[in-house]
């Protein structure tokens, strides 16, 4: 990804910000003690209030695993869970806003939820946050975008069939753009990552589902290269 990386702060768990170009793309911390949880990336969404984002997800089935939690002046984080386990964050900015660029290689993309059961976030996600959804108009491609003042901000696919393997939970899949995914797939395998589907065109650019050496699953795609007409949508 080309990143570089800050000082690990002990004050806030070694919490470490990675950078592109100088702007704030993404951060690493370690497990909390005890943790025997997979790595992962876990997407935080954004909040006014995380207090009262966090009374909603309950109120709507989901579950607050942690906070909310004031981190220094940083901000407040919740971390959660839909009513089909999957796992995500709230954010309340203070001084840190998140990312600092997106949608250029070496930073943050596009995220989709992949979920066994695809009921349960569709009415869920829409019930805790302002969104307005759309789906493919297809009867195919179980597929739909959350929207925020009508634009499209995350997506929701149905893990339907061998789409996630057994053991795997339910979760968010976090895409980071690549100048190039077909080099970029290289460097993540000569650094001990796994290819887990693709490289494929798409109307959207070429992508591939990856993880790396630790086992946290993410996406990478090259936005430049767009093969195809995008599918139709409809309101839902």
């Amino acid at each position: 990804m080309g990143w570089t990386f800050g000082e690990g702060s002990s004050e806030f768990g070694n919490y470490t910000q990675a950078y592109s170009g100088g702007k704030a793309v993404a951060a690493i911390v370690p497990p909390m003690p005890g943790s025997q949880a997979q790595s992962a990336w876990c997407l935080y969404l954004a909040s006014p209030d995380a207090a009262a984002t966090a009374e909603r997800i309950r109120t709507n089935g989901g579950e607050v695993v942690m906070g909310p939690m004031q981190v220094g002046d940083f901000g407040t984080m919740v971390i959660a869970r839909d009513p089909g386990g999957v796992a995500f964050g709230v954010w309340q900015s203070g001084a840190h806003e998140g990312f600092e660029k997106q949608g250029e290689p070496g930073a943050y993309s596009w995220a989709e939820i992949v979920t066994r059961e695809p009921g349960k976030a569709d009415s869920f996600f829409p019930a805790v946050f302002p969104y307005g959804t759309r789906k493919m108009d297809s009867e195919q491609i179980d597929y739909r975008m959350f929207l925020v003042g009508g634009r499209p901000v995350l997506g929701r696919t149905g893990a339907a069939g061998d789409v996630l393997p057994p053991e795997a939970p339910s979760y968010v899949s976090v895409y980071f753009a690549v100048d190039d995914t077909d080099a970029a797939i290289e460097r993540l395998k000569e650094h001990g990552g796994t290819v887990y589907f693709g490289p494929v065109d798409s109307p959207f650019g070429r992508f591939a589902a990856v993880g790396d050496q630790q086992g946290a699953a993410f996406g990478l795609i090259d936005l430049g290269r767009r093969v195809g007409e995008q599918p139709s949508t409809v309101d839902v």
